[in-house]
């Protein structure tokens, strides 16, 4: 018994690096734990196409109804400003609103040429990976997103 003991109390142990433990892991392992990985690992075609399409139906659909929405209330506030600039409750005006808006174009044209921050490429590499290593449950979304702006 004693020897059992002293087996136990001599077990050597491995030092972990958590600061190189942290970078391997992904990111969803971190919130959600380690069963959850790609979704390609975990499910069949059929499920992943449905799951897909389900959720770019959902996400086609309300794009659709807030655009109709936004455009509307745009389109509507367009509207009502130029009533209120015809009958005189509001005047414009349009010299300075021309150098303002050369002004941003000027400020476009400047910008344009500049790379994009390392954040915004990180992110569209981050995307792109995603959808390579689930490709099947991309294209049901992008299928189910058409679909459901479409209807």
């Amino acid at each position: 018994m004693a020897s059992q003991v002293q087996d136990k109390l001599e077990e050597t142990f491995e030092a972990l690096d958590l600061g190189e433990y942290a970078k391997k892991q992904r990111w969803w392992n971190k919130i959600f734990g380690q069963n959850s990985g790609p979704i390609a690992e975990k499910y069949s075609v059929a499920t992943q196409l449905a799951i897909g399409g389900a959720t770019g139906w959902c996400a086609g659909f309300l794009f659709k109804k807030v655009g109709k929405l936004a455009a509307t209330a745009v389109g509507g506030g367009f509207f009502l400003l130029q009533i209120a600039n015809h009958t005189g409750y509001i005047k414009v005006d349009w010299k300075r609103v021309e150098k303002d808006v050369n002004k941003a174009k000027q400020h476009l044209q400047i910008h344009k040429n500049q790379n994009p921050p390392r954040e915004v490429k990180t992110k569209i590499n981050e995307v792109k990976r995603f959808v390579n290593k689930n490709i099947v449950l991309s294209g049901g979304f992008v299928g189910g997103f058409l679909i459901g702006m479409a209807s």
